[in-house]
């Protein structure tokens, strides 16, 4: 339990000084900028592809049980309602943390075991805030961003299988959409996002950081990040969907 709270400890204050040193003595702009088109362009295609066939999913499934009742129109709500408030979020924060955040593992990990972290603490460079605080801001503003993009991705989707596949009335299959899902839906979506990101990164710097034992020692930091950040993400959105909604 004492080896918990001692991890639990020194994974708060490192964030805790990465979200200080974000605004006081920032490294410079094009770090933060790198860090984000890296999650970025890493991930886009990702999410895409798996929104756009949960969409499909959500639609094909729902299809059979509201033709019993002639509410086929009612898929498009539904697709809406399902990525906007738990699916967009989730699969996009999954998808950054195996796809970024076992990279900012490895990266962190690798520099931690051959010495470059120690090296930059003598050139007098703050590794916390060269390091960390870029990651922490890519994760808080870039995970928002791919959300949005797998809720276009799994709407199309769904428009998809039932538009073109079931010939759903695609004017009743929108107009539904519009009257029974609110932007709430998807502003929820997108506070769960930044708190998912926010996790992601701290929990893949964290890891990283404190890498120990040579090569293996990075394996095993990479592969306690990603499990540890897919518990919290799927933990944490239980009791965020409580509060939000």
């Amino acid at each position: 339990m004492s080896k918990i709270i001692e991890e639990v400890g020194r994974a708060t204050l490192l964030t805790l000084w990465g979200l200080y040193y974000m605004f006081r003595k920032p490294p410079r702009v094009a770090h933060f900028v790198k860090q984000l088109a890296y999650l970025a362009s890493e991930t886009i295609p990702v999410v895409v592809i798996t929104s756009t066939f949960s969409g499909g999913v959500i639609a094909l499934q729902t299809y059979s049980v509201f033709q019993r009742f002639n509410a086929e129109f009612l898929i498009g709500a539904v697709v809406a309602l399902s990525m906007g408030r738990e699916l967009g979020p989730v699969l996009a924060s999954l998808m950054v943390v195996a796809r970024v955040g076992s990279a900012m593992t490895a990266q962190i990990g690798t520099m931690r075991i051959t010495e470059q972290i120690d090296a930059l603490e003598v050139m007098g460079i703050n590794s916390v805030s060269y390091l960390v605080s870029p990651r922490l801001f890519a994760g808080i503003v870039g995970v928002p961003m791919l959300v949005v993009i797998a809720d276009l991705s799994g709407i199309f989707g769904g428009w998809f299988v039932a538009v073109k596949l079931f010939e759903v009335n695609e004017y009743l299959f929108w107009e539904k959409m519009r009257d029974l899902v609110e932007l709430y839906d998807f502003v929820g979506g997108l506070y769960k996002a930044v708190f998912f990101g926010f996790i992601v990164s701290a929990v893949s710097c964290y890891f990283g950081y404190y890498t120990q034992g040579g090569t293996e020692g990075v394996g095993r930091a990479t592969t306690n990040s990603v499990v540890t950040s897919s518990m919290l993400v799927l933990v944490s959105d239980y009791f965020l969907t409580a509060v939000i909604f």
